[in-house]
């Protein structure tokens, strides 16, 4: 398997952080301290950064402010969500569930949802992709 890397873009321009791999190591903790020193964290609502990205498979790390919304929305492949810090609200058309540090869920593909930070948050998104043929 060859490794992959991210393109390096204007808000991190450093690139080079792998992908996907046979392995690929994954500082949680580095990477909450780094969006949250990015000009988008002060500038916006909300921050993420993509940990590892692989066909079938990509995981998402999120940091929201207490506030924020990530507006009702579909995915195309089961997502899982699990709080690391924080405390969100999951709300789908049928239920809502405040999350909070060490909780998780799990939806099918295709449900509407969405996302409000009760507090500050980060957490893991997991999300099933497609895989090509």
């Amino acid at each position: 398997m060859d490794d992959k890397y991210n393109e390096s873009t204007d808000l991190r321009p450093e690139g080079e952080r792998m992908l996907d791999g046979s392995l690929v190591n994954i500082d949680i903790a580095g990477f909450s301290r780094q969006l949250k020193k990015e000009s988008a964290w002060n500038n916006s609502d909300r921050n993420a950064i993509t940990v590892y990205k692989t066909n079938g498979l990509r995981i998402v790390l999120i940091a929201l402010h207490e506030g924020a919304v990530i507006a009702k929305h579909t995915a195309d492949g089961i997502i899982s969500v699990q709080v690391l810090e924080g405390e969100i609200n999951f709300t789908t058309d049928e239920q809502s569930v405040i999350l909070k540090k060490e909780q998780m869920i799990a939806l099918h593909k295709g449900l509407p949802h969405s996302v409000t930070a009760l507090k500050e948050s980060v957490f893991l998104l997991t999300l099933t992709t497609s895989i090509a043929k």
